[in-house]
């Protein structure tokens, strides 16, 4: 039986550069430390670079802070513009389930920190990135859907867990599509996705107490944020992690577990939404590239599409995603 994969078998990283974004807590701390661990260099890239610089303080290993507001793209443009060659870009800030507001640009503030940030930083920095691009999905994303009319709640009226459900799957769909136009291109950066299960970190203070502390109750019975940074850190290390890949938990439902490849819905591997979502995000962000989208693109297989495993496990991983999503559920009737 081969061994589980933990941050001890990330090989040398020394001589790379990594942005991480987010990376003063959570995932993205653990993260940075680990890949800092291993001799890479970490550019933390915080919105609070007073957090950043107290982590960082925690760090060993080559790490610097640089101030990046994902939720501002003038603040994305900026950062990008002083930022020279990158190995690995790691798109892991976020934000859970917030109450109704709007980034500096006007966006829905999950959808434009999570997502079209992270579109316009990949974008931005694409030409100096020379090996990955690492974005992070949630088992959320089963439970997102698309709105192309209405993708910032301009006319609806608003609903925190839907439009976090909208942010994740619109991460995944980008880092598939991000995969078939770099391969369709002929380029050898890699676009992999990745998501922590249930992990103990601070996503969830950015909701409102109530739902906090359920969230916060719920997520207690996860893994640490150590733990759920596994498949981030796989995505971005691993020498066998193709380009085109989904990874999680490989514990039942992918809730906890040790990093293995990711079930992710048809929805997440649509190719015509894909294409449609690539086309707002350009005209929203002012940031285009790849596009219009490489001839051949559309036939470059993704990882996570339905196979006799992943059929088997469906259930599973179903029961899993009902099960994170219980909290969340819960969570929404006590609005």
């Amino acid at each position: 039986m081969t061994p589980p994969w933990t941050a001890a078998d990330i090989p040398d990283q020394s001589g790379k550069t990594f942005v991480i974004t987010g990376a003063n807590s959570g995932l993205g701390r653990a993260a940075a430390a680990a890949v800092a661990g291993a001799g890479g260099r970490v550019i933390l890239a915080c919105r609070n670079t007073a957090k950043g610089d107290a982590a960082a303080r925690e760090m060993t290993g080559d790490v610097i802070v640089r101030r990046l507001d994902v939720a501002d793209l003038a603040s994305v443009r900026e950062f990008a513009a002083e930022t020279e060659q990158v190995d690995v870009l790691i798109n892991n800030a976020g934000v859970m389930a917030t109450p109704e507001g709007r980034t500096a640009d006007g966006f829905e503030t999950q959808f434009g920190t999570n997502f079209l940030g992270h579109f316009a930083l990949t974008g931005l920095l694409l030409p100096k990135i020379t090996g990955r691009v690492v974005s992070l999905s949630s088992l959320a994303h089963l439970m997102g859907r698309i709105d192309l009319a209405d993708p910032n709640w301009l006319q609806r009226r608003y609903s925190r867990w839907p439009a976090y459900g909208q942010s994740k799957l619109a991460d995944l769909m980008f880092a598939y599509e991000l995969h078939r136009r770099l391969k369709a291109s002929g380029s050898e950066v890699r676009s992999l996705a990745a998501h922590p299960g249930l992990a103990r970190t601070e996503l969830h203070t950015h909701t409102d107490s109530v739902q906090s502390a359920l969230i916060a109750a719920f997520t207690g019975v996860g893994q640490s944020a150590a733990m759920g940074a596994l498949p981030v850190l796989y995505a971005a290390t691993a020498p066998d992690a193709a380009s085109g890949a989904y990874f999680g938990p490989g514990g039942p439902g992918e809730v906890r577990g040790f990093p293995r490849p990711a079930f992710s819905t048809p929805a997440a591997r649509n190719l015509q939404m894909a294409a449609d979502l690539w086309a707002m995000a350009e005209e929203l962000t002012g940031v285009s590239f790849l596009s219009p989208a490489p001839v051949g693109s559309a036939a470059v297989p993704v990882a996570g599409a339905p196979s006799s495993r992943s059929l088997a496990v469906g259930g599973a991983v179903g029961a899993g995603a009902l099960l994170a999503t219980a909290a969340l559920v819960a969570a929404r009737r006590r609005r």
